[in-house]
């Protein structure tokens, strides 16, 4: 017998490609293209460097707490974690027990169908309907759970809180995670729901909106029996999950709200502008609220489109999966990152005889 018939087997997630070259553009993988905070860079050059010797906080008091205060709920309310991705799992294994499936769409955040198989979870997809939306009838079957994404990737698609809360009512029995990674960008935050609904559980995410991809902070908000099971899980896992500069610098982060709310405006604007000169050029994509847009040419494959931004030293996002494999999901970055590609693609579109 060979010790590898005892090795648990994942298909993993495949994350964006991440190159390293001078004069690269990556628009692949939705990170924010400004600094974070200034108050973080202000705080982060006067730490305390011996602190690191010793355990951090288990609880990651200062962050919660600012988390708290700045969305209005009680410190029991909030969970934290190393980026939502490590909220996400744990919320997987916490919450995701019945045996029944879980939901979720079709086309959506692709590590929900790999948390589920590495954690022995069935599920079911439930399509989006031609204009990328959820059909919320679809989630009114028997279930083990529901997850979605809102605004959802890779569409950027916003749902409204009339949706959510109808997904809501038909879920009672079980939990429905709302994972709101884009939600900064224009998007309605389900946490008014939160005290309606002692089943429903906020995620969002430092990586995008609080430009703080590479300290890896997630957290979620829930009722404080959602959060105490959690917490329950996780200190069964690993009681010291987040370092000490996540959590100061964190909560530096929440503290400067002008800045998180200029830099969000800034994305946005510049995604709407974006928006009308792809469409000149022949590009159709649904009304994103994200940080990112999920364009098809009417006439260029997105496939070449892909390599031949790639050979450029463009770096965007495509998947060979159904339903969306001749789509480009293009993070918004800064004006004059997204005017060097909108260059390109004139060209590029012109020289194709793709230009409507």
């Amino acid at each position: 017998m060979s010790w590898e018939e005892n090795v648990r087997r994942a298909v993993p997630y495949v994350a964006g490609e991440q190159p390293n070259k001078p004069g690269m553009i990556k628009l692949n993988t939705n990170e924010c293209p400004y600094p974070p905070a200034p108050g973080v860079e202000r705080m982060a050059a006067q730490m305390d460097c011996s602190a690191f010797r010793l355990y951090p906080d288990p609880d990651s008091t200062v962050l919660v707490d600012a988390l708290a205060a700045y969305y209005h709920v009680n410190p029991r309310q909030v969970f934290v974690g190393v980026g939502s991705d490590d909220v996400l799992s744990m919320a997987f294994m916490t919450f995701f027990n019945s045996g029944r499936p879980i939901l979720f769409p079709d086309v959506t955040y692709s590590f929900y169908d790999v948390w589920a198989e590495l954690h022995g979870i069935p599920y079911q997809t439930c399509p989006l309907d031609q204009d990328w939306h959820i059909r919320p009838e679809d989630y009114r079957q028997p279930n083990g759970g529901v997850i979605f994404p809102n605004p959802n990737a890779p569409t950027g698609l916003l749902e409204s809180l009339e949706t959510v809360e109808e997904i809501l009512r038909a879920n009672r029995d079980a939990v429905v995670i709302v994972d709101e990674a884009y939600v900064d960008f224009g998007g309605e935050s389900a946490l008014p729901l939160v005290e309606k609904y002692d089943n429903l559980l906020i995620v969002q995410t430092f990586s995008k909106s609080r430009a703080m991809a590479g300290l890896r902070i997630g957290f979620c908000i829930g009722g404080e029996k959602l959060i105490g099971y959690l917490n329950d899980v996780k200190f069964s896992f690993n009681s010291y999950t987040m370092n000490l500069p996540s959590q100061i610098l964190g909560a530096e982060a929440v503290r400067d709200d002008a800045y998180f709310r200029a830099t969000t405006a800034k994305i946005a604007a510049t995604r709407e502008r974006v928006k009308g000169e792809l469409r000149e050029l022949g590009f159709t994509f649904p009304d994103s609220k994200a940080n990112f847009l999920f364009a098809t040419h009417q006439s260029i494959p997105a496939r070449e489109l892909f390599l031949a931004l790639r050979e450029a030293d463009i770096y965007v996002r495509h998947w060979n999966r159904p339903r969306i494999s001749d789509f480009l999901r293009i993070t918004i970055g800064t004006d004059e990152q997204m005017d060097r590609l909108l260059g390109f693609l004139r060209d590029y579109v012109g020289h194709s005889g793709g230009r409507p």
